[in-house]
């Protein structure tokens, strides 16, 4: 087992504000052998999020999302166009109100209970964000609007009703390639949600 190690910041400088917050931090880290190294490295605060799985196990579906993502573009994805689970920022609010309110915009369902499954750092060799997991079973009737997110967020987001079973092959062929939503799609499978 790795001892515990002791940290001292030198130095935490902002490089950039512009979108969201990116750093530089200069450290020392201490060992339990007290051996110290100073390190440097750039983290990335774009605040926490919430993530849910909609899902339908009368007719084995569940919600998700198709957005342009700048990211997955620059890195190869030729459309930049990727199969999600609704996600947003909490914005200083509570994960739970904070799911139900991106869930309203985004796919235009009003969702009474949702269930937190757990919590994961999501890249914590860079960003500092803590992402929070939700599921939620969904009905027809819950629908009141067609979603698609906020006009004044420039967000165009496809909402898409699939085939749980299809979700599930899309991981393997690659058409979904968004970890989050890998992950509460398997969460589903190992649960028995649908």
């Amino acid at each position: 087992m790795i001892s515990p190690v002791k940290i001292s910041i030198i130095e935490d400088k902002v490089l950039s504000d512009n979108w969201y917050t990116l750093r530089k931090i200069t450290y020392d880290k201490t060992t339990s052998d007290h051996h110290t190294v100073r390190q440097v490295r750039e983290v990335y605060d774009r605040g926490n999020g919430a993530t849910i799985l909609l899902y339908n196990k009368e007719s084995q579906t569940v919600i998700l999302t198709r957005q342009f993502r700048l990211p997955t573009y620059v890195n190869g994805n030729e459309t930049g166009m990727l199969i999600e689970t609704c996600a947003g920022l909490l914005d200083k609010d509570h994960p739970e109100v904070a799911i139900r309110r991106e869930t309203e915009e985004e796919t235009g369902y009003k969702i009474d209970q949702v269930q937190k499954v757990f919590e994961a750092y999501m890249s914590p060799g860079s960003v500092t964000e803590i992402l929070y997991f939700f599921v939620a079973s969904y009905t027809k009737e819950m629908k009141i609007s067609e979603g698609g997110g906020l006009e004044e967020e420039d967000e165009n987001i496809e909402v898409l009703e699939i085939p749980y079973a299809t979700a599930l092959e899309m991981i393997a062929s690659g058409g979904i390639r968004d970890g989050k939503t890998i992950l509460l799609l398997q969460y589903a499978q190992l649960h028995k949600l649908l």
